[in-house]
């Protein structure tokens, strides 16, 4: 009798259809594997989410869509393209920034655009400054990208060794962001403007390795818009997966994941439905894990994570409403005379900032500042506001007086950059960190993981592998990090671990079975 191969018939649950998860499912039914895809909500995307206000659909979680080569690899594995799928846009212009003494600068996709805007905004002489900061940023990426970014994760004596070089501080990782941008920059608006990108990672600039200059580098090479919102694109990797033959079913929730022998064996359902699965990847909040709200085996496959090591929470607002007098891009950002105060609020003093910095995403506005949905009668646009927050929503959750304090603050902060909004009352939500907990359970409302604080930070992160055979990890608190294509590799490279572990108990079962009988085998394996 043959042997069966068992990674020809693995069944694999996939829980949580976040971006990592839909990697995970698209990634897994191209290459063979049974898929049952389970999502607690009613639609795909995870934090990638869209709300209705007013009669019109708003993103209301990540807006940039950066790394496109991540998700043309992903389609073009499962046979398709992303352009077959979304109609995409290359912004020309990244961000408008705003300050309060009235000066604004915008970033481009065109570097010579950039040596102009930044030499007028502030003098010639900091412009060759821009071009070293965007040379070596480039510089940690490159270097990071293969050997980093898109692998297994690595400790750091590996990564130095995949990356080839002599030692770690070719990649920066010891000085803080910020005391790193005041080698380059002596203009201090350029210094915060550079530095709010730790931010992308829940970070704070002040504690966050110079590293993360690489974000900057991203940014920078290209930013697209999708016509219709982000949450296209997680509508589109949904149908992706059913059509790669991934079984995906929205409106149910995992409540456990089962082990038999020392491994998975499936999942549990709050239903008390049970898929049976060889292999089970996990799509949430690694904490969600340690904390055993998948049951107490689980919880034991991955370390916890102590609460002052969370990544910022926020609170967002969708609205429509009428800005007027500051000439609004699709990207803004309007920066706080206090950054540091900002910062130390949120991480140190548990609290809301007495003066936020705000990010609005202006989503009805094209390249030329007009709206390309002004035909609405009563002529508002759908606007995204966001400010940085404590991730405390299952601590100290915040209250209607402290939320409705943190708008008034925002808003004043906006009409001192010369933006007024007249927000239509009946369509102003907030998004507030006891949300985000309740959406996304253990995590506090932080919406990245663990904040990137020290050079060790990133490698404390888990693998793809937990602890637990046949359980494994994707989404943006696990390796390589938070943000939409790094969730995206986290599915990837789920599927990858999981198919090599697959390869390694077939080889064990060929070495040391002789009869033909087939029986699991109780090989472990070890945490990434």
């Amino acid at each position: 009798m043959p042997i069966p191969d068992p990674a020809a018939a693995e069944r694999v649950v996939v829980i949580g259809a976040g971006i990592g998860g839909l990697a995970a499912a698209i990634t897994a039914a191209a290459r063979g594997l049974q898929v049952t895809l389970v999502e607690r909500a009613e639609t795909p995307g995870g934090k990638m989410r869209e709300v209705a206000a007013g009669g019109a659909l708003l993103d209301a979680g990540p807006t940039v869509f950066t790394m496109k080569w991540v998700f043309d690899a992903l389609f073009a594995e499962a046979g398709t393209s992303l352009e077959d799928h979304l109609e995409l846009e290359r912004a020309e212009t990244l961000a408008r920034h705003g300050w309060t003494d009235g000066s604004r600068l915008d970033l481009f996709a065109d570097p010579a655009c950039n040596d102009d805007a930044i030499g007028a905004f502030a003098g010639a002489s900091e412009v060759p400054r821009f071009q070293a900061f965007r040379q070596d940023a480039r510089r940690i990426f490159e270097t990071l990208k293969d050997s980093y970014i898109a692998a297994q994760r690595p400790g750091p004596l590996e990564l130095t060794r995949r990356a080839g070089i002599p030692d770690l501080t070719a990649i920066k990782p010891f000085a803080s962001l910020w005391s790193a941008l005041g080698g380059y920059f002596q203009d201090p608006r350029l210094r915060q403007l550079f530095a709010r990108y730790a931010t992308y990672c829940g970070s704070s600039p002040f504690d966050a390795p110079a590293t993360l200059m690489l974000v900057a580098h991203v940014e920078l090479e290209g930013l697209w818009r999708i016509r219709g919102g982000m949450h296209r694109l997680a509508r589109a990797m949904s149908s992706l997966a059913s059509d790669c033959g991934a079984q995906v079913i929205y409106g149910c929730e995992a409540a456990e994941i089962l082990v038999e022998r020392g491994r998975t064996s499936g999942v549990r359902l709050a239903n008390g439905e049970v898929l049976p699965a060889e292999s089970v990847i996990f799509n949430g909040d690694a904490a969600a894990l340690s904390t055993g709200l998948l049951g107490r085996a689980a919880g034991r496959a991955v370390p916890g994570m102590p609460v002052d090591k969370r990544s910022l929470s926020a609170i967002v607002w969708t609205l429509l409403g009428r800005p007027a007098g500051f000439p609004l891009q699709h990207h803004n950002v309007f920066f706080s005379d206090a950054y540091r105060a900002e910062f130390d609020a949120v991480f140190r003093q548990d609290r809301l900032p007495d003066e936020p910095t705000v990010y609005l995403c202006a989503q009805d506005r094209d390249e030329d500042d007009r709206g390309e949905d002004r035909s609405r009668p009563d002529g508002d646009e759908r606007l995204y506001l966001l400010v940085n927050a404590p991730p405390r929503g299952d601590r100290h959750p915040l209250n209607s007086e402290e939320i409705e304090q943190c708008a008034e603050r925002a808003f004043a902060l906006l009409r001192r950059c010369g933006l007024e909004i007249e927000p239509r009352p009946d369509t102003m939500q907030a998004t507030t960190p006891n949300d985000f907990h309740r959406l996304f359970p253990a995590t506090g409302g932080a919406l990245y993981g663990r904040a990137s604080h020290g050079w060790t930070a990133s490698f404390q992160r888990a693998g793809a592998r937990s602890k637990l055979p046949g359980l494994y990890l994707a989404g943006g608190s696990v390796h390589p990090g938070p943000g939409v294509p790094m969730a995206a590799l986290s599915g990837r490279l789920a599927v990858e671990r999981l198919l090599a572990d697959s390869t390694s108990r077939r080889r064990s079962f060929r070495a040391g079975i002789a009869g033909g009988i087939w029986t699991r085998s109780a090989t472990t394996g070890a945490t990434d």
